[in-house]
């Protein structure tokens, strides 16, 4: 009884902080790819089981891949990656006159640790809350005071912060545009030789790789217990729902053991109006007025939608025509005169749909523009 068909897919490579919380790796693997030797290792500790390695990033496969799954299961180290998959996992959903074809869901399982902290979750696409209907369960990341980072450093974290956000842009090391990515050696090397200058410059110690890779990727140290105990849980909600043997847990579990033990379970409710699952039409209301960069900001900063670097296309007189768009170079340089521009200068009216597009979801996302001539009108106001 078990799991015999997996596909395994992993990125990352094995560090030597690893070693201490799994049971997978050994030091002789330091270096590999985690998703090669954890495959590697299963099918010869585990007869008959077929595990299928991808170093690789989830985004590098498309909805044909996703859809040979009966369930998926997340232990993903950024909400930006579990907003991806689970609208990857909505985008197959198919109705039928407006209803849900149930054959169509494929049941996510996510689970996630913060050092003491841990919690378990069911998603079932289409039919309970997702990922963005709980968006604002994820606390928002801590950012350090810019006067703090640029002018006053105290710890290692500001130095890193400082290449990243003042360096990082101005020298353009990886060619101009190139965003960082947290899973490039090379740039989290390039963070790190830059933040320890920095660091030398202010008398500060505690600069490392591992540090400057988490600060990049806001990755929190693991806990093993707190592993463990998150991972049977997403165990066994697997085999609950692959067996039926019981029902799934509904639909969120909360895990902390930093002060005793506390586990508490409450079914998280979906909006109404959720971005992802609930197909109603987004609306962004604005003036007229309000320039691009404005509307990409409140995209970016809105709690309800936290995007990264949202890419912004319109049709305006029967053509399409890109307002913005920062991930390839040559356009962001085209369009970088738009972000100044108002609204009302760039072409778009009151009722226009504009089509936005971001790593954090694969599909684009259409919004339906409410726009005023009031001045009194904020950007983002509904």
């Amino acid at each position: 009884m078990g799991f015999c068909n997996i596909h395994l897919i992993d990125m990352d490579t094995i560090d030597l902080s690893n070693l201490n919380r799994q049971f997978l790796f050994r030091p002789k693997d330091i270096g590999k790819s985690k998703a090669d030797i954890a495959a590697a290792f299963i099918n010869a500790r585990v007869p008959g089981c077929s595990v299928v390695p991808h170093y690789k990033q989830i985004q590098d496969f498309d909805e044909e891949f996703y859809r040979g799954f009966h369930l998926v299961i997340c232990g993903l180290d950024s909400v930006m990656a579990r907003r991806w998959i689970n609208g990857m996992l909505i985008s197959l959903l198919k109705y039928d006159d407006g209803v849900l074809d149930q054959s169509t869901v494929i049941p996510l399982i996510d689970g996630g640790t913060e050092g003491f902290k841990g919690n378990a979750r069911v998603v079932l696409p289409g039919m309970t809350a997702c990922v963005e209907c709980t968006l604002d369960l994820y606390p928002p990341q801590v950012n350090f005071p810019m006067c703090t980072i640029a002018h006053t450093p105290r710890l290692p974290e500001h130095c890193v912060e400082f290449v990243k956000m003042l360096l990082w842009p101005k020298e353009n090391p990886f060619g101009e545009g190139a965003v960082i990515d947290g899973d490039n050696p090379a740039h989290i090397q390039w963070i790190f030789k830059k933040a320890q200058r920095r660091a030398e410059e202010f008398g500060i110690l505690g600069v490392t790789y591992r540090l400057t890779q988490g600060v990049v990727k806001h990755i929190i140290p693991a806990v093993a217990s707190t592993n463990a105990v998150i991972a049977a849980a997403c165990a066994t909600e697997a085999f609950k729902i692959a067996s039926s043997c019981a029902m799934p847990l509904q639909n969120y579990m909360l895990f902390n053991d930093s002060d005793g033990l506390f586990m508490y379970t409450f079914e998280a409710e979906r909006k109404d109006d959720c971005l992802a699952c609930s197909q109603v039409p987004q609306n962004l209301s604005f003036t007229d007025q309000t320039k691009l960069e404005q509307v990409i900001d409140h995209l970016q900063q809105s709690v309800a939608y936290r995007m990264k670097s949202p890419g912004i296309t319109t049709v305006i007189d029967g053509k399409n025509r890109t307002l913005h768009m920062s991930t390839i170079p040559s356009i962001e340089r085209k369009t970088r005169p738009n972000l100044k521009k108002t609204l009302k200068d760039l072409g778009l009216q009151n009722g226009q749909e504009i089509v936005v597009a971001d790593v954090t979801t694969p599909s684009a996302i259409i919004f339906k523009l409410n726009l005023t001539s009031r001045v009194d009108s904020g950007p983002g106001e509904a």
